[in-house]
């Protein structure tokens, strides 16, 4: 499936082909709409997302505030992550109600984020197999969490990660568990609906306030939530004398740590010995992230508004693709490439391959920058990109109070 890669084409031959491939399937979907007699795309055609990592409908605010007018091709928004196992069913919908409402009386397009993997603090009767004294202990949980290898008896205890600093996270989830998956989809069903809901009982020239759900973030194994050889033993000492040499991601499927993914491959019954492949661990994401699309397809999202968010770090590196599937439009993040997502050119390569309508920077920000133009370059390069749909900044909080990125963003968006 993934046998065509990168290496064997030069670099820049390589780029201009995937450009030119994304140009003729952009101009056949415009051709076809104008066929069916469409008249005009609609508008806004493109948007810049502003994610919030909290609940805080005084950002809302201050993003419409802050953006107003925008170009009515380009316009400002606002998005969240909904993690439907880190609180409680009636708070989670409680959140993505509030989410909701706020950004319609701010009249601020949205992106929702539906993720399960990175949170799921709200369900130990999923993961706490060894803890009698704590809730949930059930001995079987060793089959809904990672193994180290290819037996129960190396279940794990404790992940770690890093976003912006290490910290520690309770044990990556076996993505093929039953039970897991079970609760997942139970999630996704209670949620995806109220977003549909609330979308169609939007009048027609607010429709486009619904630009995407996104199911995962980074969706991977071992990426986001990693384990250090012998890692359970340091669950009940200090977390300052963890190891903190983190993830080499030149080093596939372990990523330079203990690699995982033992359980979901075996439980998946792709293999139970021998060596634990990269291709191993990018089917089981890949069938996990089309499994939930195709639940948020059957529940009434659209293609056009439906999006996988699959992860990807190393060029040439398999699980780029498993954002490609049937129900979906393709995103990843772009961190290392955000000032130019062309350099990026796996992500390309799987953007070439899509036949998707759109696809989406949909987790994106630029570090170190000295100048504003800086940043009014990185978002034409991936705007004039075909198919793009949106860019989204990770996070408000990030860029608030710089003062080159809201002007660079006022510019692009034609916003005062």
């Amino acid at each position: 499936m993934f046998a065509n890669r990168i290496g064997e084409t030069s670099p820049l031959s390589m780029r201009a082909l995937i450009f030119t491939l994304a140009v003729c399937a952009w101009a056949g979907d415009v051709c076809a709409e104008d066929a069916a007699g469409s008249g005009q795309r609609s508008r806004p055609t493109q948007f810049i997302i502003m994610s919030m990592p909290t609940e805080d409908d005084d950002a809302i605010r201050k993003v419409a505030s802050t953006f107003k007018d925008s170009d009515e091709d380009i316009a400002v928004g606002v998005g969240t992550i909904i993690s439907y196992l880190e609180t409680e069913p009636n708070e989670t919908v409680r959140k993505l109600k509030r989410f909701l409402g706020t950004a319609e009386q701010c009249d601020l397009p949205v992106v929702i984020e539906i993720d399960g993997i990175n949170w799921w603090q709200a369900r130990p009767d999923l993961w706490n197999w060894w803890d009698p004294t704590k809730p949930g202990y059930d001995p079987n949980n060793r089959q809904n969490v990672e193994w180290t290898d290819w037996t129960a008896e190396s279940a794990v205890k404790i992940g770690w990660r890093n976003w912006g600093r290490q910290f520690r996270v309770d044990p990556m989830p076996n993505l093929m568990s039953p039970a897991y998956l079970g609760a997942c989809h139970t999630e996704v069903r209670r949620l995806v609906p109220i977003i549909v809901d609330w979308w169609q009982a939007l009048p027609a020239e607010k429709k486009h306030l619904l630009v995407s759900v996104q199911m995962g973030v980074e969706c991977s194994i071992g990426a986001n939530n990693w384990h250090y050889p012998n890692g359970n033993a340091l669950l009940n000492k200090p977390e300052e004398d963890d190891p903190t040499y983190g993830l080499n991601h030149e080093v596939l499927p372990g990523r330079g740590v203990q690699a995982m993914g033992y359980a979901a491959v075996s439980t998946l019954g792709l293999a139970n010995q021998g060596e634990l492949k990269e291709a191993h661990v990018t089917a089981v994401v890949s069938r996990y992230l089309s499994g939930l699309c195709k639940i948020a397809s059957d529940l009434g999202v659209p293609r056009d508004r439906l999006f996988a968010h699959a992860g990807g770090w190393k060029e040439g590196e398999s699980v780029y693709f498993t954002a490609l599937n049937p129900y979906a439009c393709p995103g990843w993040s772009f961190y290392t490439h955000a000032k130019d997502p062309m350099a990026d050119v796996t992500a390309m390569e799987a953007l070439a391959r899509s036949d998707a309508p759109f696809w989406g920077a949909v987790e994106w920000l630029l570090f170190n920058v000295q100048e504003q133009s800086e940043w009014e370059d990185a978002l034409h390069r991936f705007l004039v990109i075909p198919r793009l749909r949106y860019v989204q900044v990770r996070h408000w909080g990030s860029i608030k109070n710089d003062p080159m990125a809201i002007k660079a963003i006022r510019i692009v968006t034609k916003s005062q």
